[in-house]
């Protein structure tokens, strides 16, 4: 049901956004034909992209196709916004209806903000926020630790090597005492992992890491192939919790790691902290990739929880769907004695463009 409604989506946008360009471009007809189709062709690859076919595609091939395919997809939605506003304008009479076709000014204006779009979300995207957090664990950590949290790295065929190594890189400059991973490391598939030896360059974090499942994991082979998942993980020197827990005794504080919400016999956080025998004198951080039933945490006891998965919609106007859809979309919410943090992510799914929200790693202080 949900694919055949993504499905209706896209072909709503390459319908409208296919006539607007047909009548719009003062092309013969050959051309305007070709225009559409390669407009459709980039949406039919932008999907391939998607699949496990990319593995059986040469490296470079692969990289090449999914950065093309996923940003051109963005474009088309603000390509479509574009040309709906441009519609409204014309309604109200406030834009002449001959501006909209057969027009080489109008195409010059269409492709000069397409290109201002694509260059701001790119240079957005590229920008790492650091956002800082003190949170008061009213005495019960040994001492004051500084951590630092990131989720949804999505390293794959576009976030390759370079972009990791830069990301450790200012990791590694905050000196954490440890640092927490929220889920979603891997993009869709093991393949560039491995080609890139991301594993290897992992274990230049300068700090103990711990990290818990995302619903990515399981796209990139969970439910086949977890030994592999599990595998890359140990390779890259990471503590994977799987609804298992890491007590730090020196520090007092446990780290509880759930499986993501795409198993649905996961563990109950109450069953976790019983199964672990936690006790309410040790300060808990709760790794949960997906932030829902907020209210769960409460209840248990949690002192900090941080999760990931919304990426805050990555492009407006989505930011505003995510907003609707999770009781805290990205930001910090108290609930109760709970510190619940959402990033919306150091890495990105898709297209490497950021409009509306932000790319970002968290430097949380315990004291």
């Amino acid at each position: 049901m949900r694919i055949a409604f993504i499905f209706a989506i896209l072909a709503t946008l390459l319908a409208y956004v296919g006539w607007h360009l047909w009548i719009l471009f003062p092309l013969p007809r050959w051309g305007r034909w070709a225009m559409v189709a390669l407009m459709v062709l980039t949406v039919v690859l932008a999907v391939a992209t998607i699949t496990r076919y990319m593995d059986l595609l040469p490296m470079p091939v692969a990289s090449v196709l999914y950065n093309v395919a996923q940003r051109a997809l963005v474009l088309l939605l603000y390509l479509f916004l574009l040309l709906l506003v441009a519609d409204l304008l014309r309604l109200c009479h406030v834009l002449p209806a001959a501006w909209l076709r057969d027009s080489w000014a109008t195409v010059i204006v269409v492709v000069v903000l397409m290109a201002a779009v694509a260059i701001y979300g790119r240079l957005h995207y590229e920008h790492k926020a650091r956002v800082e957090i003190s949170v008061d664990t009213h005495g019960l950590v040994a001492r004051p630790l500084k951590m630092v949290a990131v989720s949804d790295l999505h390293l794959g065929y576009h976030n390759r090597y370079d972009d990791l190594a830069r990301w450790i890189a200012m990791i590694n400059d905050e000196e954490a005492d440890f640092v927490l991973v929220a889920g979603d490391v891997i993009d869709r598939s093991l393949r560039p992992l491995r080609a890139d030896a991301m594993d290897s360059l992992l274990h230049h974090i300068k700090a103990p890491v711990y990290a818990c499942l995302g619903n990515h994991e399981y796209y990139a082979g969970y439910y086949d192939l977890p030994a592999e998942v599990e595998r890359f993980y140990r390779d890259a020197g990471i503590t994977l919790l799987r609804d298992s827990v890491a007590v730090l005794a020196d520090e007092n504080i446990a780290i509880l790691g759930r499986d993501d919400r795409t198993n649905a016999r996961r563990k109950s956080l109450k069953a976790l902290k019983t199964e672990f025998g936690i006790r309410d004198s040790l300060f808990t951080i709760l790794l949960d990739h997906q932030p829902f039933r907020l209210e769960e945490s409460q209840r248990e006891g949690i002192g900090l929880q941080v999760s990931g998965h919304t990426h805050r919609g990555q492009v407006w106007p989505l930011t505003w769907l995510t907003d609707v859809l999770y009781e805290c979309s990205w930001g910090v919410v108290q609930k109760g004695s709970t510190t619940v943090c959402v990033t919306s992510g150091l890495g990105i799914w898709g297209a490497k463009y950021r409009i509306g929200s932000q790319s970002e790693y968290l430097v949380i202080k315990l004291f």
